[in-house]
């Protein structure tokens, strides 16, 4: 069962990592685009900026789904480094749990918000709201692999790369 749940975690993790990553080459694009509609065609796009901002929702619930598998937590970090003993490992039950729980009430509301919006479109583009709001139960899926992974795999990349 680990051993499943740890491949899960890698294919969805990378997934989620690289999705993130096209997203905010995407929403640059869109950002350059709209700059050089308003200023240099003198025609303003009325789309990108919805667009963008519903692209970066669907990149920070993303990017959170690999910042729970690598363990980049600050405080909660904090607290299992000052910790030791038996108290180290019921932290970290604690901590997982703590995190768990949280996001299946996200994941919960997420889906119940996703479906009573599934009739309202964006203002400026024929494309239902569903899809901005299903961000919220997808990347909360993607975290709760995530903070599996990171409870039966700890990765801390974070402390590596601090200065």
């Amino acid at each position: 069962m680990r051993s499943l749940l740890l491949a899960l975690d890698r294919r969805a993790i990378a997934l989620a990592s690289g999705a993130a990553c096209a997203l905010l080459v995407l929403i640059s694009a869109l950002g350059l685009w709209q700059v050089a509609a308003r200023f240099v065609f003198s025609q303003p796009s009325s789309w990108t900026e919805e667009a963008m901002r519903r692209l970066l929702i669907w990149c920070v619930m993303l990017g959170t789904a690999v910042a729970f598998r690598r363990g980049a937590l600050v405080s909660v970090d904090l607290a299992l480094r000052t910790a030791t003993g038996w108290w180290r490992g019921v932290l970290r039950h604690l901590i997982t749990g703590t995190a768990l729980a949280y996001l299946a009430v996200l994941l919960w509301y997420g889906a119940d918000l996703t479906w009573r919006v599934r009739f309202q479109s964006f203002a400026s583009m024929e494309l239902s709201m569903a899809w901005a709001y299903a961000a919220l139960p997808v990347g909360a899926l993607l975290c709760m692999v995530g903070v599996l992974g990171h409870h039966l795999d700890p990765v801390h990349e974070e402390l590596e790369n601090a200065q």
